[in-house]
């Protein structure tokens, strides 16, 4: 599997991957997705939202047991984040019916398309609709780089978006939804432990911040004449820096757009896009309004104007207690031991889906910590652990 899955999307200049929604890249993952499906003799089906669902046992009988997480990457990611969760699933079940077991309840594995917003900015967009944290409304309004709109790229790629937006019936259906991923840190490599399980997911957003100056020539304009956003952007970052290492968060300005972006000139509008995350929404509050504060500060000195919208916010997330207590109970009786129980600063579609059924998340450790990047990766032996760990809970969970 892993292997027939490693090529698709990959830039052959970076060696990372472009599996950006609705692309010819995307139409692959998702073709090979049904491919692993039907050879296992599961019922595939893609729902209202573009979601992938491949059943083992009867979709509307309810109290289902579904796993999986997502096939897209962000620009350049790397190989492990998402498509792990979707390779173990499956090798999970190969490995449920090795054992003989019987299925008690269905069993789903599913791909939440567009999790990671590469291609519309906004994140976890295939779950956000199923759980009605998205509108129809809001999603006709996202726009990738081109001005393309969801819906035109859906209808280009072969998909009716008009029957866009929640699906409780679906969600109804569910007990119990448990997402394995690449740990996205190095909290397992520090523990030495192969596998841990999720305890929360930290707040987390999105801000633009829209730099207004004034465009001129760069060699001609004193100093003292400018008004260049350039600079207020510079020193926003660094506050960024700063704010974060005093609240213990995090936060990062990881793309930017400059106009008329010119090497000779001075620009009229830079425009960056802050990615703010933090332990406790405390935590997160103060370093936003430390962040913009200071902007609008550095922007009132330089003469530049300073607009701040928050495109995408997500409160700190508890999964499930009882069925968090449930795999620790599971993987600890079948380890002889504790297995770790950690936080995590990324989002995922569980955190979107836990409001609405019960979540659960298992991590494979990174040992380099690495993620969002080509570097990223995972020990062989550790994704055999993370495959049985899997089966374990799975078995558990819709066989007893």
């Amino acid at each position: 599997m892993w292997r027939s899955l490693r090529p698709i999307g990959r830039s052959a200049a970076s060696g990372g991957y472009r599996r950006y929604a609705w692309t010819e890249a995307d139409a692959d993952c998702r073709l090979w997705f049904r491919m692993q499906a039907e050879a296992r003799r599961l019922d595939v089906e893609t729902d209202r939202n573009g979601n992938q669902w491949a059943w083992l046992g009867d979709p509307t009988a309810g109290d289902a047991v579904v796993t999986g997480s997502h096939l897209d990457s962000v620009p350049d990611g790397g190989a492990y984040d998402g498509p792990l969760g979707v390779v173990s699933s499956f090798a999970a079940l190969d490995e449920l019916r090795s054992r003989g077991v019987s299925f008690k309840r269905p069993l789903a594995i599913v791909n939440f398309g567009d999790e990671e917003g590469a291609r519309f900015g906004l994140a976890c967009v295939g779950s956000r609709l199923t759980a009605g944290r998205l509108t129809k409304e809001q999603a006709y309004e996202l726009r990738d780089a081109t001005g393309t709109s969801l819906p035109q790229a859906m209808e280009a790629a072969g998909y009716d978006p008009s029957g866009i937006g929640p699906d409780p019936e679906r969600l109804a259906r569910i007990g119990a939804f448990v997402e394995l991923h690449v740990e996205q840190g190095r909290a397992l490599d520090l523990s030495g432990d192969p596998v841990g399980i999720a305890s929360s997911i930290w707040p987390h957003g999105r801000w633009r911040y829209d730099f207004a100056g004034e465009a001129n020539h760069a060699g001609t304009t004193r100093l003292v004449d400018r008004r260049d956003p350039m600079l207020t952007y510079a020193e926003t970052v660094l506050t960024a820096r700063r704010e974060a290492e005093l609240a213990g968060a995090v936060a990062t300005f990881g793309k930017i757009a400059v106009e008329p972006n010119g090497v000779n000139a001075i620009p009229s509008l830079v425009r960056g896009w802050l990615d703010a995350r933090a332990a406790d929404q405390d935590s997160l509050d103060t370093v936003i309004a430390g962040i913009e504060k200071a902007a609008q500060e550095h922007a009132s000195r330089q003469g530049v104007d300073l607009t701040v919208v928050r495109e995408s916010f997500t409160p700190v997330v508890e999964f499930s207690h009882a069925l968090r207590d449930e795999l620790s109970r599971i993987l600890g009786d079948r380890a002889a031991g504790k297995v770790p129980v950690l936080g995590t600063g990324a989002g995922h579609d569980a955190g979107i889906l836990s409001e609405s059924i019960p979540t659960a998340m298992l991590f494979v450790r990174n040992p380099t910590g690495v993620s969002h990047s080509p570097a990223e990766s995972a020990a062989e032996d550790d994704c055999v652990a993370g495959v049985l760990a899997l089966a374990d809970v799975l078995e558990e969970l819709a066989c007893r």
